[in-house]
């Protein structure tokens, strides 16, 4: 089977798509992965087939635009979605070109596009998404909010939001729909149809971390975590392992692809936190380019692969993405997040309830003290999150996706 996955956003939102990618390959299906263009390297060096979509999302987040994105409020969410509409016409042109000759479309959140080209095109498609989309009784929504808005509430509220993020793409759907010879269907039309069909849904995270909700319709599973492809022949760099070496496990900080501001204060906040709670750190600069400057007991990195990385930690702390804290609870070290945007204080919240972490305040208000805090109380996670990572080695994610298309 021809398989093509869509998978928007940032290298985090894409990285748990080349493994799963690279299951359905063992499987004898050919994969290719749409992404914006800065992550052809990364799809193509996991030996996975790339097709392009359109807009550049690391010049989009570390705008002073994108400073305004990332942040957790609706209003920040209101912007997230205009910033996407204006490239919206273009994202439609691209995942129509990138689902020619497929037999299936694979989507994650942001990749919903797809149900109406596989819908056009005739052939199956479904959702492999990182993050808890569906209304439920049990948790309000995970990109809006962590405070519980009441058993219907929480329903509500996210039947509302799916539907009211996906108004600034309306026209962009209308003219695609008309293209593909469809008729017109608005967005809370199509989320009825999915529910009441069963549109399959593979959620890649663990129960251990998010339990299937009850109310959920059949055909929405959690699976368990799906995890990035190892890129053939790398190495680690050679100042990193003598780093490493040269004393105790040190603690990672990295804040992935969101907008920092000024990554050099932000790299000093980091390492001074670090000299108080008497560690030493890894600092991973990023998008946001965070940099602590040159001292024996912080070093600076670039793109390392968490798999290698987090077990050599003590403490990995970094801004809750979904597949950072993923490789975080995998590794079996405590975590310490510092939430910026959409969902990331969902997995925070999540860590603390788990015990294998915590959760502090908003990253644009991050203190030395309250970094500090948190470094100092990471030990006590250590059992705990040694535990959740025992449970998260029995799944396969993957395997359960690859049992799903064999069952199409």
């Amino acid at each position: 089977m021809r398989i093509v996955i869509v998978a928007v956003g940032s290298r985090g939102d894409v990285a748990p798509y080349t493994g799963l990618g690279a299951r359905l390959q063992d499987a004898g299906h050919e994969v290719a992965i749409a992404a914006h263009e800065p992550l052809g390297e990364l799809v193509r060096k996991c030996g996975l087939e790339y097709r392009p979509l359109p807009m550049d999302l690391r010049a989009e987040l570390t705008s002073a635009e994108g400073g305004r994105v990332l942040r957790t409020s609706p209003l920040a969410l209101a912007r997230f979605a205009r910033m996407y509409a204006r490239h919206w016409s273009q994202m439609a042109d691209a995942t129509l070109a990138a689902a020619q000759g497929s037999d299936l479309l694979l989507l994650s959140t942001m990749g919903w596009l797809g149900i109406h080209v596989a819908e056009g095109l005739g052939i199956p498609s479904m959702g492999v998404y990182l993050q808890p989309m569906d209304p439920t009784r049990e948790f309000p929504p995970a990109v809006l909010t962590t405070r519980s808005l009441g058993h219907a509430g929480n329903r509500t509220a996210m039947r509302t939001m799916r539907v009211a993020g996906q108004m600034p793409f309306r026209s962009v759907v209308k003219d695609l729909r008309k293209r593909l010879d469809l008729p017109p269907m608005g967005p809370a039309a199509l989320f009825r149809r999915l529910d009441r069909t069963g549109w399959p849904v593979h959620y890649g995270f663990s129960p251990l971390v998010v339990p299937r909700p009850a109310d959920w319709p059949s055909g929405r599973d959690v699976v368990g975590y799906w995890w990035p492809e190892s890129v053939p022949d790398w190495r680690p760099p050679e100042h990193l392992t003598d780093f490493l070496d040269a004393g105790p496990p040190p603690v990672f900080v990295g804040f992935g692809s969101m907008n920092v501001g000024d990554g050099a204060r932000m790299g000093e906040l980091v390492a001074s936190a670090l000299r108080r709670a008497g560690m030493r750190g890894v600092i991973q600069a990023g998008w946001g380019e965070l940099a602590a400057g040159a001292h024996d007991d912080v070093i600076s990195i670039g793109d390392v692969p968490h798999d290698w990385l987090f077990p050599r930690m003590a403490a990995v702390v970094h801004h809750g993405g979904a597949g950072t804290t993923a490789a975080g609870l995998r590794a079996g070290v405590p975590t310490v997040i510092v939430p910026s945007a959409a969902d990331q204080p969902f997995w925070g919240a999540r860590i603390a309830k788990l015990g294998a972490g915590s959760c502090t305040g908003p990253l644009r208000r991050l203190s030395t003290g309250e970094l500090t805090q948190a470094l100092r109380d990471a030990p006590s996670h250590r059992d705990r999150a040694r535990e959740i990572s025992q449970g998260i080695a029995e799944e396969d994610g993957a395997g359960q996706v690859v049992k799903a298309i064999a069952r199409l």
